[in-house]
């Protein structure tokens, strides 16, 4: 079984100059869009080009219930799904990217240069070991960070940073490694007063793929006037209590005591929340083709 990481939070999504295309195979059903997508309710567009298409909420909903397995109500906050073109969702191969929306305020860039991103991944890495042994006690499996598949960067100019990590999943009892590692790519782009959350999880052998289309993404998404970072307005606009490291270490997930809510969904066998692994994110695990 291949991991999915879906990051769950509010989102509204729409569109504009789109148009439907039709996917082969067994998700011949779903209607896909490509051409230039408007999110957030104006706030942001995005361009997929020729690599991508884009689900709107239903179509997302049906991939990670329906295609991958998961619970009818593990997606009730999923509002839409980016993913590769001609590529069957539901095989091997298949990999996606949601996109959510933080609201938690403008967040300031200024610890970005200053960060050190080794410490952070080897504190991240004694973390997530901390927190296996609280994953055995409950009967399920691990969850070991191997490193940055592509270390975090910070692109000033456009408000943009994206990271991504390698990370190894052991089913409970499971004495050998996983034949494929997963690969967790995420992208941030800051906004007015909000930040717009692009998560790709795939298999590590997907990682040369991925990047390119994600690369490509990062060119292809922007905030809309009005509602861009540099439009930010002191003392009148939201300013969140954190800054743009905390987007790549999960401080924030760390700090509102999600892992325990993490753990009680885990202990129904659906959900692992991994909030060292880069935010509010919730595990899926599509069933086996």
């Amino acid at each position: 079984m291949k991991p999915y990481l879906i990051l769950a939070s509010a989102l509204a999504l729409g569109w504009a100059g789109a148009t439907p295309q039709q996917a082969p195979s067994s998700s011949s059903a779903l209607t896909y869009r490509s051409g230039t997508i408007s999110l957030l309710g104006g706030k942001a567009t995005l361009t997929t080009g020729t690599t991508l298409r884009y689900l709107d909420a239903q179509g997302a909903r049906r991939v990670i219930t329906e295609l991958w397995g998961n619970p009818p109500g593990s997606a009730d906050d999923v509002l839409g799904m980016i993913v590769p073109a001609g590529i069957d969702p539901d095989t091997e191969r298949g990999w996606g990217v949601v996109l959510t929306e933080s609201l938690d305020g403008h967040v300031k860039d200024d610890d970005a240069a200053k960060t050190d991103y080794a410490k952070m991944l080897r504190d991240l890495q004694r973390s997530t070991g901390s927190d296996n042994s609280e994953r055995e006690k409950a009967g399920y499996g691990t969850i070991d960070l191997i490193g940055w598949a592509d270390s975090p960067r910070y692109d000033a100019a456009t408000h943009k940073m994206y990271w991504a990590k390698e990370l190894a999943f052991h089913d409970k009892g499971e004495s050998q490694a996983p034949s494929e590692h997963t690969l967790n790519y995420a992208v941030r782009v800051l906004g007015r007063d909000s930040v717009l959350e692009l998560n790709a999880v795939a298999g590590m052998a997907q990682l040369a793929q991925v990047r390119r289309d994600m690369g490509g993404v990062l060119q292809q998404v922007s905030f809309t006037p009005g509602h861009r970072y540099e439009d930010y307005r002191a003392g009148t606009d939201k300013l969140a209590t954190y800054g743009v490291a905390a987007l790549v270490g999960g401080v924030v997930a760390k700090k509102a005591g999600l892992l325990a809510v993490g753990l009680l969904l885990l202990k129904k066998g659906w959900i692992v929340l991994l909030a060292l692994m880069g935010g509010l994110g919730r595990l899926f695990r599509r069933r086996e083709a």
